[in-house]
């Protein structure tokens, strides 16, 4: 069986296939008489494609033991998918770029339970990867007359692993 090596969660590492989801860096001001601080514009919502418009959803995702094994992987063509945690718990994101699937493209991050994603519109990824408790997410996607979601198996499976050197944040 291949195996995937986990990397961080960075912006940096994140930018081909979409957004992070963090206050780290993010353009912030006071608001609402300095009682509020808004940290602004933190990912690109493409939903519109087609007359497509945005979904607010709530998704409780079910714990995975480790080792897991990746045998699926979905994709949104019409729009991108934005998966904010609403509890400090880690998750892991697998991906691979937009376009024709090609597994040996795929990457894998550890989130460290405050950062979120937001899937461009088209690239693949693996459904929600929660660890060791029942966690929530705030969902932003698309909503629309035309179906968004391509799902394909994997020839072979995958298995996720940590690097030694790398400590996991859960």
């Amino acid at each position: 069986m291949k195996t995937l090596q986990m990397e961080r969660l960075t912006r940096a590492a994140f930018a081909p296939f979409g957004d992070v989801i963090e206050l780290g860096g993010a353009r912030h001001f006071p608001i609402n008489g300095g009682t509020t601080e808004r940290y602004h514009d933190l990912a690109n919502v493409d939903v519109t494609e087609n007359g497509g418009r945005p979904l607010i959803n709530l998704f409780r995702a079910q714990p995975r033991t480790l080792p897991i094994e990746i045998t699926m992987m979905e994709r949104h063509p019409l729009g991108s998918q934005a998966f904010v945690p609403l509890t400090a718990r880690g998750y892991l994101v697998v991906v691979a770029p937009a376009g024709e699937f090609d597994p040996a493209q795929m990457r894998a991050f550890w989130s460290n339970g405050w950062q979120g994603v937001n899937y461009a519109k088209g690239v693949w990824h693996h459904p929600l990867l929660a660890l060791d408790q029942v966690s929530d997410f705030l969902v932003v996607d698309r909503g629309g007359e035309q179906p968004n979601c391509d799902e394909l198996s994997l020839s072979e499976p995958w298995r996720l692993a940590f690097e030694a050197r790398a400590e996991r944040v859960a």
